[in-house]
């Protein structure tokens, strides 16, 4: 196997022992803190050289027109971008008149860690300057998870050899034109904006100082704010600010074996509504909360908080240490996008990077929701909530386009819809009942009948009515939904997709049974049981196309009729395919750019049989570009259910080194968040074989050849589970909760607490392994056997 030279390989950290400038951008989205309230990307501390400088706030971000080359009814006329909001990390260096510039003098060491455990981000550096003078630079950042509006530098200076001048100019920057990057003719890159901030206020009291600033058109202020605690010898200081910026100087003659310590602490606040004394004092009470609680107590809350974390969430792999490290990882990094996301969206990529201009997609509710709603359910209901509090504008865009209940976006911010290409943005309506999915996944690991009445009931009704007026009963009685796109986004305007109308159906059933539950609230939301039975009927009735002579199902009715992509003689550098070929040839041909019909194999798995699932998996493999983050740990769950356990292994290698190995070349956008949390669904729903169907909990764990052990936790109900795999044997043990019912290879079982449950695993079934289109079978991780 091959990792990534930048970093070296630890169960708890991610470590870089040298700094490569070519891979700068790649690194600062690797190494970003966040508490997915504020997040900051891994810049250097002073600043420059940077890939993408990034300081980001969840929600805010400016609007800009959508252009079009003709209008069209029911379009989205403004977009929504991330913006890139006033820096707080920066601290620049100088030594003896020196500014400390990497690129310049003598780089002697250069480290960073990345510490999953502490929640901490730490860098030493070893520095001659093109004078000779040596200096030993220590930092380390934190992004509170236990309080949300703070972030705190230390930042230490320590002469070698003999002493020196230092000073340190802690900055606030606004609006820095350097940081704009220009879109290129990748369609995920972010919009470029200048100096997208207004200021409005900036104030300096001693050490502290505050900007303040709002966006021109989505009208949203904001309070950056910085405090200091300095030790040293003989230390001067002094403090400025104008409108985009604000600095204090520390100056100081330190001496040999002396130290310059620099405790910068930053803070954030910001609305849409509130008023711009209200917003400042926002910002100003969570900085002096973090002074009160000071470093030490910043530290010790951030390690508890992740110690709990991780009592609840870890994932142990034994055999691959590439792959342990990978997923604590991913988990770190999903906690981080939404732990204190109290009331916003998880985008894309989380707050890394402005990819995608910070949109949030159906990626959140499919792929990110499963892992948080087992190990951070807090998390899952925020995201849903914030889901809940954009009813009303997906009400209104179900209106526009015609249809009853509400239309949620496919890209959005803030709740409108984003996206300018509507085959592949409005009619992908599965996002609605990916939402509602989402919303009965954690109804059934949750025990919280006030999220249910208050968010779950008016999210499933009015997805479900969207569906019943999207949909239509055909002559033979069949539910048909015509027109649309499923996650295969090289197929578009398709006629019943299987994935979205079997998670139509879904959606259908548990609006009815929300309904009937909750009887008066859905009086109140106008439910009557003629409105119930109509869905129940739909779901009963809900059109699967399956091709009798292929003896498989069709990703969309007629979709197996198409000829096939010509695989042959497609070059590798003219993948992904979306940059160089046009999608009305792609629309008319069988190529597949993300699992579909595959994910619609495990997320319904339930509707289908096991040889189907086979020759499904089959089918699709050699038709699977893999063009999107999304696919490869959909394929390696459902590879490893068929039985294709080398395969499955391959998939989850990619999904699960996505980022600290760059594999699609644009981490520098941002960390893919859907496939770090992948990575957690190909361990425990690919090799653990855990599923979820109802709140009916089943598992059929197998390992490949080269795991010895997994080992994973799961909370259901008030229940911790623990599911331990060595051996060719699995052991369920509840280590908090009384008993809990699930199923081991299709055998009941009772666990209960203090008595652990134990089941040998049955042999996989040989089969050959499947092929893929020419040039896009993924990396070989683990070794070939001769049935694989």
């Amino acid at each position: 196997m091959i990792d990534h030279p930048n970093y070296d390989v630890d169960p708890w950290s991610v470590r870089e022992t040298a700094l490569n400038l070519g891979t700068l951008a790649q690194s600062e989205s690797v190494f970003a803190l966040s508490n997915g309230h504020i997040g900051l990307r891994g810049n250097l501390d002073e600043g420059d050289p940077s890939g993408l400088a990034g300081t980001y706030l969840n929600g805010f971000h400016e609007v800009r027109p959508l252009p079009y080359a003709e209008t069209a009814y029911g379009n989205p006329e403004a977009g929504e971008t991330v913006l890139n909001v006033t820096d707080g990390k920066l601290l620049r260096l100088l030594v003896d008149d020196e500014l400390f510039d990497v690129r310049y003098g003598d780089l002697l060491e250069h480290e960073r860690e990345l510490d999953f455990r502490a929640g901490v981000l730490r860098r030493s550096v070893h520095w001659r300057g093109p004078s000779g003078r040596e200096v030993r630079i220590r930092s380390t950042r934190l992004v509170s998870l236990a309080q949300r509006g703070a972030v705190a530098i230390l930042y230490e200076v320590e002469p070698v050899g003999i002493s020196a001048r230092v000073v340190v100019q802690s900055e606030l920057v606004a609006n820095d034109d350097g940081q704009v990057v220009a879109p290129d003719d990748d369609p995920r890159a972010a919009a470029a904006l200048r100096a997208p901030l207004h200021g409005e206020e900036s104030y300096v009291d001693g050490l502290r100082v505050s900007l303040v600033h709002r966006t021109a058109h989505s009208q949203i202020r904001m309070c950056a704010t910085m405090d200091h605690e300095i030790s040293g010898p003989d230390v001067q200081t002094g403090s400025e600010c104008g409108a985009d910026m604000g600095r204090v100087t520390i100056a100081a003659d330190v001496g040999a074996g002396e130290t310059l310590r620099v405790l910068k602490y930053v803070a954030y606040g910001w609305s849409h509504h509130r008023s711009l004394p209200s917003v400042r004092a926002q910002a100003h009470g969570s900085l002096a909360e973090a002074r009160h609680t000071g470093w030490q107590g910043l530290l010790d809350l951030q390690r508890a908080y992740l110690d709990a974390f991780w009592e609840r969430a870890d994932v142990e792999v034994e055999g691959d240490e590439a792959l342990q490290q990978a997923v604590r990882f991913s988990l770190f990094h999903v906690l981080q996008a939404s732990a204190r996301g109290e009331g916003r969206a998880i985008p894309a990529k989380g707050l890394t990077g402005s990819g995608y201009d910070g949109h949030a997609f159906w990626d959140t509710e499919s792929f990110v929701l499963p892992l948080l709603t087992y190990s951070a359910p807090h998390a899952a209901a925020y995201a849903l909530r914030w889901r809940r509090t954009t009813l009303e504008q997906a009400r209104e865009r179900a209106h526009q386009l015609g249809l009853a209940g509400a239309a949620f976006p496919w890209r959005t911010i803030a709740g409108r819809e984003c996206s300018g290409y509507w085959p592949a943005g409005t009619a992908a309506f599965h996002v609605n009942a990916d939402i509602a999915v989402a919303v009965l996944r954690y109804q059934h690991a949750a025990d919280d009948p006030a999220f249910e009445r208050d968010v779950g009931l008016p999210l499933l009704v009015e997805t479900a009515r969207l569906w019943h007026s999207l949909g239509h009963q055909d002559l033979r009685g069949s539910f048909r939904i015509p027109g649309v796109t499923g996650p295969d986004e090289y197929s578009a305007l398709a006629d019943d997709n299987v994935y979205t109308n079997l998670m139509a159906r879904l959606n259908l059933l548990g609006a009815a049974d929300a309904a009937d539950r909750w009887g008066d609230e859905a009086a109140e939301l106008h439910v009557d049981d003629a409105e119930v039975a109509a869905w129940r009927h739909a779901a009963a009735a809900t059109f699967v196309p399956y091709d009798t002579r292929l003896d498989v199902h069709q990703q969309a009715r007629g979709f197996t009729e198409h000829a096939v992509w010509d695989f042959e003689h497609t070059q590798p550098d003219q993948y992904p395919l979306l940059l160089h070929f046009p999608y009305f040839d792609l629309y008319r041909k069988q190529v597949v750019k993300q699992a579909d019909l595959v994910l619609a194999l495990y997320v319904c798995g339930d509707r289908f049989t096991d040889a189907e699932k086979v020759r499904d998996f089959a089918y699709y493999e050699a038709l699977t570009v893999r063009d999107s983050s999304l696919s490869a740990c959909v394929q390696a769950i459902v590879a490893a259910e068929t039985g294709h356990l080398e395969l499955a292994y391959d998939y989850l290698g990619e999904a699960a080194l996505m980022d600290l190995q760059d594999l699609e070349h644009n981490t520098r956008d941002g960390l893919h968040i859907a496939s770090l949390a992948g990575s957690w669904l190909a361990l425990v729903a690919g090799f653990g074989g855990f599923r979820d169907h109802g709140g009916v909990l089943t598992f059929a764990p197998r390992l490949p050849p080269a795991l010895q052990r997994l080992a994973f936790r799961l909370n259901v109900r008030g229940a911790r589970l623990h599911v331990e795999v060595v051996d060719g044997t699995a052991t369920y043990t509840l280590a908090e909760g009384r008993q809990l019912e699930l199923a081991h290879h299709r055998e009941t079982l009772t666990v209960r607490a203090g008595e652990p449950q134990s089941r040998a695993i049955p042999p996989a079934p040989q089969r050959p392994r499947p092929s893929q289109p020419r040039g896009r079978e993924p990396r070989r991780r683990g070794s070939v056997t001769a049935s694989d």
